[in-house]
């Protein structure tokens, strides 16, 4: 009986629009958080399935010794594709030249992701070759040309093996974004190496095994394989691992899309809640009215939640329909321009909106359910009595709980849900407290002739707890809106200030004293345009304050087994100056500029290599440049940009440490795309120094931070649409009461135009006030998620405090101009019988 009641009720109130408002908000969470989430696990995965050709793979296993083949036989249980490559520093010879370089021996699956790209001349343009290097043949780089003086058809000698150049390497994936530690490339087949004998006792091999597959297949692979290795000996490794340019840029937006979903489901939920307290409220008079014909409180709960299931029901239904078709339009339009793969589906993406919509549902309704269901049969006497449960917080539990559970269930990230919850509740908080300063500012201003603004000041007044409700649910939405809007500026900003217009694209290294200003007389005679030159000498770490350090570790960042002071495990890059360098920033200490003779000679550490290798102020570090010993104190740390391309160093002397030292320098410059093929020509007056060209891996940063820029624009439009919304929403939910108020005034004589500016100037006041305590709130939030998460400077947006409480103004007072236009149209007999 209570089933048929409660059909026959949700048609009847679904045919007069009385569930259109929760409907529409149900739909709304489901179609936000779905169209949110799958294109953000779309754009993730192509993404990292672009971002994979940077280590040649999805997952690699990196390994000191061979490992059980057993370990590679069993990838291919888990539908994986695999292929190897051996790689270690050898002397390559040709003829009376000889030069160090980085011998990669692969396999013919190699790159399992990615291209080899191969040019007809030395630093020509690279052309994708789907070929693998034949055994007996060698693939040189365009330096090792340069350096050995190189002509196709030559040979080589490697180790014992005498081997045939027959190809110009270009690029291969996995050459990384070292200027410092990267030695010429020669790729040779792996069956030629044992004839080379450069992997015996004493050579430093190192081995990586690539997969490629589905990510659960990897994630099942690795959960089987993580047991057998040896930490010491294996390192697994994936692009989220990746700590360079490309792998913190696809960091930082997969972040980006977390908050933005997040902010989503919160929008969502506010607008589930608003609406949620209006159904309760419209139907205090038909439970009022079952419960006199004797309807119990066990019928009235029934009746009641199965109307909630059918809403909910038919909301996650139509949102999964909206938020598919919303997804799916604007990554057809995208096409071309952000890669998105359309005949990918996930299925967790519509669990978390199915999930979304029912926990919305349920707990956002829960309380003014609860509100229902103890509603009086007096009420039908004495309209007057609403209900027995008035308990605000358990209200504000049941909500911020479900808001919680919602952003934690989603993220799996317990610190920016925290974070974003933290800012919600001081923001609630504050507005808590704003509504009593409104409350008596209305009682002073209120009061006096009934003009249009005297009237809104008392309207905000009456209605001090609507109002308050109004004013939380407008603040946080523009306060999660102004998170969104800033992080995507500051996000975007930050990509763009890495690579810069000019950022230069080619590397100079071993520059003698002798030559460095030759070389910059050459390059001003051919208008190329060349950065600072830094002066540059390895030297290995090898004490702090006389205690000796590890100089043997290999595993940077992980805890060794053995005792000692960690040290770095190789050799580091010394240079150093007087002026700071650009992109580096003093944040203890202070800058050796000002060194005294006779005082200790300064040095300045990095913060993180400091952090470490836990190095303070005042140590003594040593370091060993060959037969040479130095000493120098830690007199600053720097906190480094490590993300701008250009030449940055751990440790930083001053010139009186390195006076008896010949410096050798490296310099970078940038060559237009157009003059490409000017390079060989450009460098063969200086054959002794060597180039690095990096042009490939900028361009594959600008493309990938290009496709993560446009689809935060997406991200932002699609909050900024649901944000707005919410708004309708919440404007909406006061229509009853306002329809009373507006009967009474018309019939009181009140003409229509002070009405309407009453009305407008409401919303106007209550707007500004928002988006001035959203702004503020705006601020906190934004302190702890860039300095907690995303790692980013803070600054305040002081710009954000003036614009906030404007647009909040015009776009509320907008919003509740058109939401009441249709009812401050009707005249007095109409506004009356619609009370009826």
């Amino acid at each position: 009986m209570a089933f048929n009641l409660a059909w026959r009720l949700f048609k009847h109130e679904a045919r007069r629009g009385e569930l259109t408002i929760i409907l529409l908000a149900i739909i709304l969470a489901v179609a936000s958080v779905l169209s949110l989430s799958l294109f953000s696990e779309r754009l993730q995965q192509a993404l990292t399935d672009r971002s994979a050709e940077f280590i040649a793979a999805d997952s690699q296993l990196r390994a000191r010794a061979p490992v059980d083949p057993l370990w590679i036989e069993e990838a291919s249980k888990y539908n994986l594709s695999t292929a190897f490559q051996l790689s270690t520093r050898s002397m390559v010879f040709a003829g009376d030249e000889l030069a160090l370089s980085d011998v990669r021996a692969v396999d013919a699956a190699y790159p399992l992701k990615g291209s080899v790209k191969l040019a007809d001349i030395p630093f020509g343009e690279g052309i994708v070759t789907s070929q693998s290097v034949p055994a007996g043949e060698v693939w040189a780089d365009s330096r090792l040309m340069q350096v050995l003086a190189l002509n196709i058809g030559d040979e080589v000698e490697v180790g014992e093996a005498k081997l045939k150049v027959t190809q110009i390497l270009s690029e291969i994936p996995d050459a990384g974004f070292s200027v410092f530690n990267t030695d010429p490339t020669l790729l040779m087949n792996q069956l030629d190496i044992e004839q080379t004998k450069i992997t015996g006792p004493g050579s430093r091999v190192r081995y990586k095994y690539y997969f490629a597959g589905e990510p659960s297949d990897l994630d099942d692979y690795y959960n089987w394989l993580r047991p057998q290795m040896n930490r010491e000996v294996h390192r697994w490794t994936s692009i989220e691992d990746d700590e360079s340019a490309i792998g913190n840029s696809i960091a930082r937006a997969e972040e980006f899309f977390l908050l933005a979903s997040l902010l989503a489901i919160v929008l969502a939920a506010v607008s589930i809640a608003v609406a949620a307290q209006r159904f309760s409220q419209r139907h205090f008079d038909p439970v009022a009215i079952m419960k006199t014909l004797g309807a119990g409180k066990s019928m009235v709960r029934t009746i009641y939640l199965i109307q909630i299931s059918f809403i909910t029901l038919l909301g996650i239904m139509l949102g999964s329909i909206v938020g598919y078709l919303i997804q799916q339009a604007v990554a057809v339009g995208l096409q071309g321009q952000v890669e998105v793969a359309l005949n990918t589906w996930y299925w967790r993406p519509l669990g978390i909106a199915v999930f979304t919509g029912v926990t919305c549902a349920l707990l956002f309704s829960l309380y003014p359910l609860l509100q229902l269901f103890s509603v009086p049969p007096l009420r039908v006497l004495r309209r007057d009595i609403s209900s027995t449960v008035s308990s605000k917080v358990l209200q504000f539990a049941l909500s911020g709980g479900a808001v919680f559970l919602l952003m934690w269930v989603y993220s799996g990230n317990l610190k920016i849900s925290g974070i974003l919850f933290a800012g919600g509740i001081v923001l609630v908080a504050s507005l808590l407290l704003m509504t009593h300063v409104l409350i008596i500012v209305g009682r002073k201003l209120g009061s006096g002739s009934m003009g249009a603004w005297t009237l809104a000041w008392a309207r905000i007044r009456r209605r001090a707890m609507g109002n308050s409700v109004q004013l939380i649910s407008f603040a946080i939405t523009i306060m999660l809106l102004l998170v969104v809007l800033v992080m995507r500026n500051d996000l975007v900003k930050q990509w763009r200030d890495q690579l810069p217009e000019g950022t230069p694209n080619y590397f100079v290294a071993n520059i003698t004293e002798a030559q460095k200003e030759g070389l910059k007389e050459h390059f001003t005679a051919n208008n190329v345009s060349y950065e600072k030159f830094y002066p540059v000498a390895r030297g290995r770490f090898v004490a702090i304050n006389d205690d000796k350090v590890r100089t043997d570790v290999t595993k940077e960042g992980e805890e060794a087994a053995n005792d000692g002071r960690q040290g770095l495990g190789r050799e580091a890059n010394l240079s150093w100056t007087t002026v700071l360098q650009s992109g580096n920033e003093i944040v203890d200490g202070k800058w050796h500029d000002n060194w005294q003779e006779g005082e200790p000679v300064p040095l300045s550490v990095e913060t993180e290599i400091a952090g470490r290798l836990n190095i303070e102020l005042g140590d003594t570090l040593t370091f060993n440049l060959g037969s040479e010993i130095i000493n120098a104190e830690v007199t600053s740390m720097r906190k480094v940009n490590w993300q701008t391309l250009q030449p940055n160093f751990f440790f930083v002397l001053h010139p009186k440490a390195m006076e008896n030292f010949s410096a050798t320098y490296i310099t970078s410059f940038n060559l237009d795309e157009s003059r490409k093929n000017e390079i060989a020509a450009l460098m063969a007056p200086f054959a002794s120094v060597t180039l690095f060209d990096v042009d490939a891996r900028i361009n594959q940063v600008r493309e990938i931070i290009d496709q993560v820029s446009m689809a935060v624009e997406f991200i932002l439009i699609l909050v900024l649409v649901a944000g707005s919304l919410v708004l309708v929403a919440q404007v909406q939910a006061s229509m009853d009461e306002r329809l009373e108020e507006l009967a009474i005034l018309r019939t009181l004589g009140l003409k229509g135009i002070s009405i309407r500016f009453s009305v407008i100037n409401e919303f106007f006041i209550i707007g500004g006030v928002a988006g001035l305590m959203a702004a503020l709130a705006n601020e906190f939030s934004l302190y702890l998620l860039q300095t907690l998460v995303f790692q980013m400077p803070f600054s305040l947006h002081f710009e954000y405090w003036i614009i906030a409480p404007l647009v909040g103004a015009l776009v509320v007072g907008l919003l509740g101009a058109l939401s009441c236009w249709r009812l401050l149209s009707l005249n007095t007999a109409h506004l009356l019988r619609k009370m009826v």
